[in-house]
């Protein structure tokens, strides 16, 4: 960070002894600093509080709040995002392209001499920082066009998630004050990411680097600082150096789901025991690592292990989806073939939002409890589904397949008949 003495190279060196101190001293008071208020000037006046209230100057809470604004498609896009409404393959498939996979291996060569120094330095192989590159903006051609100020204020103002928006509102303005950022360079994702890698401000004033050494930081059109930007992010999040993401697998016929819970991890050489292979039909490696089991699809669909690594990549974007897709192009990056779904992959039935709140909704009725619903297939409605799966003799996969929409609506329809005959 950069109120470390271990920080990165300062990336302004006109930067005061004085501003240096401002942001040192405003990262620890930004905390729960939610704002979030139907009435979008009502909003802003919370706003200004919580600058005032961090130290930030006059500029901060009369110019540059008073210019925001708020985009009402943000929130549209918000409710849309394609890791809760696309199934896994249609997911990847828009992810992981020839062109991602071309493209791609000719940055691998252009960059060349600069991946030696970044493996060297951080640890990270560069298949990972071209694959993140290709997934986040099609390595520079959709950096977003959004205003960043008026998108984080959007969300920030919005309740389903404005601690987080205001507290990445509140770095941007420590960016901004610190001069570590222009105004006038704020456009990017409707989610106020920046950027050839699209960082969150969070992540620029923690881990900024400047790679080419001109000064500054420019993630926008230095493909350099961007890079070694992520390369020294992914580094500090804990990526282990001599470690993959973990690999597609292939289960045995009739495989006992009964012996695996999601989302939990389990030594290898467990797994082995249960008889998973590798896609070739090899045995599992003799390591010593640890290992979740993930079925983005269910039973119909394609299997992996997931190890440690995979968590870093999902610090980057809490999606299982989206680390997945890193995973695969990194691997396609360097010559691996990548997933051929079959037939019956294809087959898998998606389900909306509104379905899955619904499912979630009965389970918690049935005292499966998962929490409040709000229609995404996360670690608590993957182990409500595997425990009903469980008790109503189906394919324990976790997944809300047609089986499951099927039986639950059959055991609802039951227990409100027998509600009926007992006079309740």
């Amino acid at each position: 960070m950069l109120c470390s003495k271990h920080s990165v190279k300062p990336i302004n060196y006109l930067l005061t002894i004085k501003k240096i101190i401002i942001t040192c001293s405003l990262v620890p008071m930004l905390a729960n600093a939610a704002i979030a208020d139907s009435n979008f000037l009502q909003c802003k006046n919370n706003l200004v509080k919580r600058a005032e209230n961090a130290g930030f100057s006059p500029y901060i809470t009369d110019t540059v709040i008073n210019d925001i604004s708020p985009i009402e498609r943000v929130i549209a896009l918000d409710k849309k995002q394609p890791e809760f409404t696309q199934t896994f393959q249609q997911y990847m498939k828009a992810r992981v392209t020839n062109y991602h996979v071309r493209v791609g291996r000719k940055k691998l060569i252009q960059h060349k001499k600069l991946f030696d120094e970044l493996e060297k330095k951080y640890g990270v192989p560069r298949q990972y920082l071209v694959s993140f590159w290709g997934l986040e903006t099609v390595y520079g051609k959709h950096k977003g066009k959004m205003s960043i100020l008026n998108a984080l204020a959007t969300l920030a103002c919005d309740e389903r998630r404005s601690e987080f928006f205001t507290q990445e509102l509140l770095d941007l303005f420590t960016l901004i004050e610190t001069e570590q950022v222009a105004i006038e360079q704020l456009q990017g994702s409707w989610a106020g990411a920046m950027g050839h890698m699209q960082f969150m401000p969070s992540a620029f004033l923690k881990y900024a680097v400047d790679g080419d050494n001109d000064g500054k930081v420019d993630v926008w059109q230095s493909e350099v600082d961007a890079l070694t930007t992520a390369a020294n992010y992914l580094n500090k999040i804990g990526w282990q150096t001599k470690e993959r993401w973990g690999r597609e697998i292939k289960l045995p016929d009739n495989f006992s789901f009964d012996k695996v819970a999601f989302d939990q991890y389990y030594p290898l050489s467990y797994f082995q025991q249960l008889g998973i292979k590798k896609t070739n039909n090899q045995s599992l490696p003799d390591y010593d690592i640890q290992a979740e089991l993930y079925l983005p699809s269910g039973h119909q669909g394609p299997a992996f292990l997931l190890y440690p690594n995979f968590n870093v990549i999902m610090t980057w974007n809490l999606s299982k989806s989206y680390a997945l897709s890193v995973g695969v192009l990194a691997n396609k990056l360097i010559g691996a073939k990548g997933i051929e779904f079959s037939a019956q992959q294809t087959a898998v039935t998606p389900y909306s939002i509104d379905e899955m709140k619904n499912l979630q909704k009965q389970l918690n009725a049935l005292a499966f409890e998962l929490g409040e619903p709000d229609g995404i297939w996360g670690p608590k409605s993957r182990r409500a589904i595997r425990l009903f799966q469980l008790q109503h003799q189906l394919i324990a996969d976790g997944y809300p397949n047609k089986e499951v929409f099927l039986t639950i609506k059959s055991v609802v329809k039951q227990g409100e008949e027998d509600d009926l005959n007992n006079g309740e």
